[in-house]
């Protein structure tokens, strides 16, 4: 039987890479990116476009909703406002949170899946080693489909799907290795696209998860090399 098409929305990053490289156990892949403004935006989409490479998907869409920079309200799209150095214990939501983004990037999957027929949307969300994003929440996505399932035509049955959200930055590193994601590939820094910055909370997120894993990461090793 054909399988499935889903549609992984990659970032650049190591969550989404490793959840699309989830969702490729078991599905066809069509990969969203989305540029918003935000700061590291041509190295983000270097980056996806070498892990939609790695992995042959030729059906991909690169939207661009600089809108979001416009509207502000977020360091990572607005030049006036500083990173704020990692802050693993922050009470607070950060600078860093772009107001209501992932509900713009769900909104561009659900329309594209529509029309090219993928059942399920993935997006590599994490609630417990993150940076408190409320649209990174277990209870949005639950929301989320509902709105789905009222918002779209009667035939169309796609599903969120966010298979990352209960886990630790360590379990999704081994599960990233383990699956064979092209860590290499991603790009996790909020503040530059040449060298991570090692002090923002992507950062030391990132830093934390491969330390508890026990393993190198490999962007950390090609920049030693």
């Amino acid at each position: 039987m054909k399988r499935e098409l889903a549609i992984a929305l990659v970032s650049g990053g190591m969550d989404s890479c490793v959840a699309a490289a989830l969702a490729a156990q078991e599905h066809r892949l069509a990969l969203l990116h989305v540029s918003y403004g935000q700061r590291t935006w041509r190295r983000e989409l270097e980056a996806f476009r070498g892990i939609a490479a790695h992995y042959g998907v030729e059906q991909t869409l690169v939207a661009d909703i600089g809108y979001l920079s416009t509207i502000g309200g977020s360091s990572l799209t607005d030049s006036e406002m500083s990173v704020q150095p990692a802050d693993l214990n922050r009470s607070g939501i950060p600078s860093s949170y772009v107001p209501f983004r992932n509900t713009h990037f769900l909104a561009i999957a659900v329309s594209w899946g529509e029309v090219i027929g993928a059942g399920r949307i993935f997006i590599g969300a994490v609630e417990p080693d993150s940076s408190g994003y409320p649209d990174c929440r277990e209870v949005y996505y639950k929301v989320f489909n509902e709105l789905i399932r009222v918002g779209t035509r009667p035939e169309t049955h796609i599903e969120v799907v966010a298979p990352l959200i209960r886990m630790k930055k360590s379990e999704i590193v081994k599960l990233g290795l383990k699956l064979g994601a092209p860590l290499q590939l991603t790009w996790s820094c909020y503040r530059n696209d040449n060298v991570p910055c090692g002090d923002c909370d992507s950062c030391a997120l990132r830093a934390k998860g491969f330390e508890e894993a026990g393993a190198i990461d490999p962007i950390v090793k090609h920049v030693i090399s």
